[in-house]
């Protein structure tokens, strides 16, 4: 990953331009989801579950095949994922026409291990993130496919960029964006975006409370690797900050929050139950601390907020809804 400027930003977008969905805006004002809005607030939430194969990393991933050389098309490209990656990866191979390998662990959703043969890529199982990156090693020794990272990544924040720059243009002035936070790359791409076209907009990243690896880097000001993962939220569950992506998010995010997973299962719920959306926990994450611990701040602004994708088979969501409870509208 090089540094990110205004150049490839702005080619990045031309290139995407009619290549991925332009994911509408839904604002949040339905007779059913209204009771739950802070005081005196707008919300408006982008809808990019709704983008090829379920979430933001098309963009991405579309950048990344597409730019290959056509030696390195030969040969293919492989990655690892806990799901949304891995099928934006499967999906812009095939239809660029490259081989396209996935490592995956043994534990992610059925759902996601199934759309990714389905769209033509090979798939590798194995024992976590600790057998995935030696895995990845092999293959590029052995096989010659370019490695494409799933968040530290300049195609990647450029393609999360597009997404930033989206809300932007597509929502009214805003007085804050709430972002979900895995590797940081998706907050980081947003944020470069969202800070260029609209410099007065605060920026807040969620994490998860048990995969906070970049809450604490910014804390110490340095990648942090976590012992262990504890998150419902699967694709947030990065278990490291890395530098370039830490780097262009220090730049530009003001905040960032963590959020329990229960307060995830409850906004499953809540998004089910209010907007007839099926969401992952990961789904749900912009919103859940828009109406929970940022409540009070929330109250008489205008807020974007992101769905950044949902890829999640039926019993995964009837596991981790079975305690959650519907929240009562405050009041």
């Amino acid at each position: 990953m090089t540094d990110f400027d205004h150049g490839g930003f702005m080619a990045a977008r031309e290139f995407l331009d009619g290549r991925v969905i332009r994911t509408p805006v839904l604002p949040l004002r339905s007779s059913k989801i209204a009771p739950y809005i802070p005081a005196g607030s707008e919300l408006f939430l982008k809808l990019e579950l709704f983008q090829h194969t379920g979430s933001f990393k098309a963009r991405g991933a579309c950048l990344g095949v597409d730019w290959l050389d056509d030696a390195q098309r030969r040969l293919g490209v492989a990655g690892f994922s806990g799901g949304n990656f891995a099928l934006a990866l499967a999906w812009a191979a095939q239809g660029a026409d490259v081989p396209a390998k996935v490592v995956m662990s043994k534990t992610a959703d059925p759902y996601r291990i199934q759309g990714c043969r389905d769209l033509g890529a090979e798939v590798v199982l194995v024992d976590g993130i600790a057998a995935a990156l030696p895995m990845l090693d092999r293959i590029e020794a052995e096989e010659g496919r370019r490695i494409l990272h799933p968040f530290n990544d300049l195609n990647m924040a450029y393609g999360a960029a597009s997404c930033g720059a989206e809300m932007v243009e597509d929502m009214p002035p805003l007085d804050m964006v709430v972002i979900p936070v895995g590797g940081g790359g998706l907050i980081a791409g947003m944020a470069a975006a969202i800070r260029m076209m609209s410099p007065q907009t605060t920026i807040i990243g969620v994490e998860p409370e048990g995969a906070d690896s970049l809450s604490r880097s910014f804390a110490s000001g340095k990648t942090e690797t976590l012992e262990s993962i504890d998150t419902i939220a699967e694709s947030l569950g990065a278990p490291m900050a890395m530098a370039q992506s830490l780097a262009l998010a220090r730049q530009n995010v003001d905040e960032l929050i963590t959020i329990p997973d229960s307060l995830m299962a409850d906004t499953m719920l809540l998004m089910q139950h209010t907007l007839n959306l099926v969401a992952e926990p990961a789904c749900t994450a912009s919103l859940a601390a828009t109406l929970g611990p940022l409540r009070d701040r929330a109250a008489g602004k205008r807020i974007g907020v992101l769905a950044c994708g949902s890829n999640i088979g039926q019993d995964r969501f009837d596991s981790y809804t079975s305690r959650a409870s519907l929240p009562l509208p405050p009041g």
